[in-house]
């Protein structure tokens, strides 16, 4: 699932990472859920693609435009709730469960999160599915599959909310959503406020979000369809607040690499249009925020360049373009798959293979993939 794993997730808060983990995968997620779509509810957009676009423009039409001085208030209580979301998890430190409900399909893990000053680390044990131990030290993340014997290492920037998108001049996320403030609940113990952020067009999903009252903690997090009906919903069912959690520990926890095949990931920053891609029409609401390769070496004389990420936020929404050499043996039909939030969507682009994926509506990514164009 994402959160979709998460992710990764959609405001940032580093508990999500339990789900950020797996949507962070890049590429090589992309492509096992593509080829394990056979086992899967898939149905080709090829007969809707054309009609669907159509649609999708349509959808993008937006409310009529507020007042200066309503939209500026709504702007400043917007970026307000959402700045304030994500500095609160830089200052609990916590000990939680974490549970995942997407698709029919429940996931969970426990969390140890730790601040001190600047440094922030947690540690993430999954409960379900595949033994996997998730440490993350700033940046630097290291994944443990002691069913494999195997640690991959990597630097990963963060997931979900970008904040700089909140603090440039330009930042429009109060144009594709409003704020409403639904009341009060207590989620795992813990008495909270409840918001609901609302999508103003429907391009982009809506969310309910319980927050912490004192620090503004995230601690539930629900997904919303276009009508408003739930597709996924994440929270802690135990937490423990000022947990005696020690980052010296978690570190050496990091470093114990003895009996494990080490992996490290490299990603080489570059741009889409370095790399001849260029979108046709922007997307509203969407901005380009990293574009990634990664060097992968040449399996049985393979060859036709690296993966490509191409990343895309509103501030709460992303959407994440993977590209890779065209291989017909794995890339043989044209698909769209929906799992809880998470969409996926396929696209042959001679003499490449084309992932969109992302938390948002099919609609929304039909308009990347048929607006993706490479410039020979």
């Amino acid at each position: 699932m994402n959160f979709k794993k998460f992710r990764d997730v959609v405001l940032c808060l580093s508990a999500l990472i339990a789900m950020s983990y797996v949507a962070a995968q890049g590429a090589s997620i992309a492509t096992k859920l593509v080829a394990g779509s056979s086992q899967r509810n898939v149905v080709s957009p090829t007969e809707e693609k054309f009609g669907a676009t159509v649609k999708a423009r349509e959808a993008a039409g937006q409310e009529a435009n507020l007042p200066a001085s309503t939209a500026a208030a709504d702007s400043r209580s917007l970026n307000d709730w959402l700045m304030r979301i994500h500095q609160g998890s830089k200052k609990r430190d916590y000990i939680g469960t974490f549970v995942v409900s997407a698709g029919g399909i429940m996931t969970s893990a426990k969390i140890w999160h730790v601040c001190e000053g600047n440094q922030q680390m947690e540690r993430v044990e999954m409960l379900t599915g595949a033994p996997r131990s998730i440490f993350r030290h700033n940046d630097q993340v290291v994944t443990f599959m002691p069913d494999q014997k195997l640690v991959r290492s990597e630097k990963r920037e963060s997931l979900g909310l970008f904040p700089e998108l909140l603090q440039a001049a330009d930042s429009h996320i109060a144009d594709y959503y409003k704020v409403r403030e639904e009341g009060i609940d207590r989620v795992a113990g813990v008495e909270t406020s409840i918001l609901g952020l609302v999508p103003r067009d429907r391009l982009r999903f809506g969310y309910r979000v319980w927050t912490e009252r004192k620090s503004g903690l995230l601690v539930k997090l629900q997904t919303l369809d276009t009508d408003g009906k739930l597709l996924e919903q994440a929270a802690f069912s135990e937490l423990e607040l000022d947990a005696p959690v020690k980052m010296d520990k978690l570190v050496q926890m990091m470093g114990k690499l003895e009996g494990y095949r080490v992996e490290k990931t490299v990603l080489v920053k570059t741009t889409a249009s370095a790399e001849g891609w260029t979108l046709k029409a922007p997307v509203a609401g969407f901005k380009s925020v990293s574009c990634y390769k990664r060097p992968v070496a040449a399996e049985n004389g393979a060859s036709g360049g690296d993966p490509l990420q191409w990343v895309f936020s509103d501030g709460l929404a992303s959407v994440s373009i993977f590209v890779e050499p065209l291989d017909r043996q794995r890339h043989y039909r044209e698909s769209t798959l929906s799992m809880g939030a998470t969409q996926t969507m396929t696209r042959l682009i001679e003499p490449y293979w084309i992932t969109v994926m992302g938390e948002v509506p099919v609609t929304t990514l039909l308009l990347f993939a048929n607006g993706l164009e490479h410039k020979k």
